[in-house]
């Protein structure tokens, strides 16, 4: 099964890591951990309810004009 991963850095260090396809959510110090952590994760959700994905997200980006 393939899922999506979205990895954001920490403000305090190290790596955010989000699976959108099911809310799961770690951290790791490295791009590494994170992933590993949040495959660990996601797996134990998925034990718990299985089959319970959103399907794949559509991520794109989008701009953000200042207020004066």
């Amino acid at each position: 099964m393939q899922l999506t991963a979205v990895l954001m850095p920490a403000p305090e260090g190290g790596y955010t890591a989000l699976n959108p396809e099911t809310g799961t959510t770690t951290e790791g110090e490295t791009i590494q951990e994170a992933l590993s952590n949040l495959q660990e994760a996601t797996a134990l959700y998925l034990e718990e309810f299985p089959g319970v994905t959103g399907g794949h997200p559509i991520v794109t980006t989008f701009d953000l004009q200042a207020r004066a």
